[in-house]
């Protein structure tokens, strides 16, 4: 009886180097084998790591004497001496190696009797958020120790629907995606769920397993559109300004506002925080209220849910005057009218918003001419602007034609014409030196320009516009309706290598026209030289990530794709590779080609993924990195294999029936079919005589006739 074989499958022979495996768990007293000694030697002697349970008898049989435990000692390094009738070492110590062969007599065990785990209504289905663990102490590369997770138990199961999943070898919990649309914290703010796990890779009716429970709180979604926001108009406020904030479910979205039906030009902008800003000040009467969404993406640019619609109203500030249709209003009135005859109505407009305090008007006549019979003549309703005669009826003998001069105003403003121009301060603001990575929305320069015009009213605001030296718009001015001082910004990067200097002419205008015969002239302009000076930026990929597929079985030194990045000072750029954990690629340093340096293996990593660094050559020796992910496809590169390990199979002999043993076969390789295609067969011919092959269900059946 034997509990182990050597290598060369043999029961006894010389002394020599030799290793065998024993299963753990045997019963004691199991022969191992028969070592044979040659002359002078008469007897053996056992050394190194016996632990009590190997002994060697004098006639060289190796044995031991209890049962083996892969768990307290997965291998024992032994030495065989041989000696002569004196005690003296005739030859070795020559080295044996035990292997102690794992059976499944460990339970998997969780670690945690209770998990407990939270989830957002509506997250990902598919995406992890979080883990159950388990350990079996047997060996993890046999069945033994291959552990298998299942959700057995889920409450409350909703019509009988799942709505959690687990990753059977990972024990990553996540949502279905009936969970990802159904979860309801109101409904339900809780589940528990009960997970198993097994060993054996749960396909063992002798399999071991274990359980435990999982408590799950779900949270209420918090991508949620927000309440519709209010900005007051022409703000003087530092912009940006933060004015609603929106939050994927889960850390690292990627966020990014749109406009529904054309390319955006939104005065706005989104952080990666979630953050929504203004980005300038806005004008009612330009546009008095935006529509626009609020998307977020995974790493990939995919869509985590539906965008959301962000409302901005923007709230009038009393910044237009009233304005009239025309200079001159004629009124025609019988002569002996009667007092308080309603001869006309005058008219103004104001382009505040409309049914408010900032858009109601005041009528008042401020000047009659002649003054004749008297003054006083005329009245105006203070709020229509209806003209009547108030004083005396009257005589076309005495006066055919009077002029009255009415004034219109709402509560701030009132008409006043446009007959004086915008001046300069100075005509020249000098020469500014900045770096091209100066930050965008800084202010770099103070403007200002004088109107002796009414004073706030569209007369007398002040406008700036810049008219030469910045056709790529990188500059911006806000004025500030109080001081009408120009704050110059920057609205773009800046960039050395596009432009290093710009020459700036300024131009200062009104709102509303100027009278007819008055026009701009160069007191009305200012100019300055802006000198940028160069950044050493780092190179810039063409792209975040780049993406290949190839076979898993082309040549090594086969090119797989290609990246390219530019540098911005350019400069030469070298590119290498980072974790490129099974040294599968290299990369051209030059151009950027990437090529395989050993054979691709589909069956140990299928995506493989690494980072390309871009560094410039000389300067500062700034880098950037960008990712390549390389997709092997599969070919049919892996012999089948029995699916575990069989042993302790037997048959009584002499048979008296037909016996049968099945075995179960795999492939390593992509599953393209519903179960791969096996052919059988028995190798040698004797064995063709006395055993018959078959496939029992993708099975191996192996029959002995009686």
């Amino acid at each position: 009886l034997t509990a182990g074989y050597g290598q060369e499958r043999k029961f006894s022979g010389p002394l020599k180097p030799m290793t065998f495996s024993i299963f753990e768990g045997q019963e004691p007293s199991q022969v191992i084998f028969q070592f044979k000694a040659s002359p002078p030697a008469v007897t053996f002697k056992l050394t190194g790591e016996t632990d009590g349970i190997f002994q060697i008898q004098p006639d060289g049989l190796l044995y031991h004497n209890k049962a083996l435990d892969r768990e307290t000692r997965a291998v024992h390094k032994l030495q065989v001496s041989t000696l002569d009738a004196y005690g003296a070492t005739v030859e070795g110590p020559v080295p044996i190696t035990i292997e102690v062969k794992d059976i499944n007599d460990n339970r998997p065990t969780f670690l945690q009797p209770n998990y407990e785990g939270s989830v957002r209504q509506n997250s990902r289905p598919g995406k992890p958020f979080m883990y159950v663990n388990a350990t079996d102490l047997d060996d993890p590369t046999t069945p033994n120790g291959q552990l298998i997770y299942e959700i057995i138990i889920q409450l409350p199961k909703i019509n009988d629907v799942m709505y959690f999943q687990i990753n059977n070898k990972t024990g990553a919990i996540s949502l279905t995606l009936e969970g990802s649309r159904e979860l309801d914290p109101i409904k339900n703010p809780s589940y528990r769920l009960v997970v198993s796990v097994k060993d054996m890779g749960g396909q063992n009716d002798h399999s071991f397993s274990d359980s435990t429970s999982v408590n799950i709180m779900v949270k209420e979604n918090i991508w949620k559109a927000p309440e519709p926001v209010e900005i007051v108009e022409n703000s003087t406020d530092p912009h940006p300004i933060k004015i609603t904030q929106v939050q994927w479910n889960e850390p690292g979205a990627q966020y990014s506002l749109v406009e529904k039906e054309k390319p955006s030009t939104l005065p706005f902008s989104i952080d990666q925080e979630g953050g929504i800003y203004v980005t300038q000040p806005l004008d009612r009467e330009e546009k008095d209220s935006y529509v626009f969404y609020a998307v977020a993406k995974d790493e990939i640019g995919k869509p985590l849910a539906l965008p959301l619609q962000i409302r901005v109203k923007v709230k009038d500030i009393n910044d237009n005057p009233p304005t009239c249709p025309s200079a001159v209003t004629v009124f025609e009135v019988q002569e002996n009218e009667d007092i308080g005859s309603n001869i006309g109505t005058f008219i103004g407009h104001d382009m505040d918003e409309e049914n408010t305090a900032n858009s109601v008007l005041v009528y008042k006549i401020v000047d009659q001419i002649p003054k004749l019979p008297k003054e006083g003549l005329f009245l105006v309703q203070t709020y229509s602007g209806v003209v009547q005669l108030a004083g005396q009826s009257l005589k076309k003998q005495d006066t055919p034609q009077y002029n009255l001069t009415i004034e219109v105003s709402d509560k701030d403003q009132f008409i006043d014409i446009n007959d004086q121009i915008p001046i300069f301060e100075q005509s020249d603001y000098g020469n500014l030196t900045l770096a091209e990575d100066t930050a965008v929305g800084s202010t770099i320069l103070t403007i200002r320009a004088t109107d002796t015009d009414e004073p706030f009213t569209g007369s007398s605001k002040i406008l700036y516009r810049i008219i030469q030296g910045d056709s790529e718009g990188r500059l911006g001015i806000d004025t500030d309706p109080h001081t009408n001082a120009g704050y110059v910004i920057i609205k773009k990067p800046l960039d050395f290598e596009t432009v290093a200097v710009h020459n700036i002419v300024f131009q200062a205008e009104n709102p509303e026209p100027l009278v007819s015969g008055v026009n701009y002239n160069t007191s009305s302009s200012a100019k300055f030289k802006l000198i940028v000076t160069d950044v050493n930026e780092a190179p810039q990929f063409s792209q975040r990530i780049y993406q290949a597929k190839v076979r898993e079985d082309v040549a090594v030194g086969t090119k797989v794709g290609n990246v390219t990045a530019k540098d911005p000072e350019n400069l030469d750029i070298s590119y290498s590779l980072r974790d490129n954990t099974r040294g599968w690629l290299k990369i051209d340093p030059v151009t950027g080609e990437i090529f395989t340096t050993a054979p691709l293996d589909r069956e140990a990593e299928s995506l493989y993924r690494v980072q390309v660094m871009a560094t410039e050559v000389g300067g500062s020796s700034q880098s950037s990195i960008a990712s390549f992910h390389l997709t092997l496809l599969d070919v049919n590169d892996n012999p089948p294999r029995l699916a575990k390990e069989y042993t302790g199979l037997f048959l009584c002999h002499p048979l008296h029936q037909e016996g049968t043993l099945i075995f179960e076969v795999t492939d390593d390789d992509q599953r393209s079919f519903p179960s791969p295609h096996f052919s059988y067969s028995l190798v040698s011919e004797s064995s063709r005589n006395d055993w018959e092959v078959s496939r029992v269900n993708g099975e191996i059946n192996i029959q002995h006739p009686p």
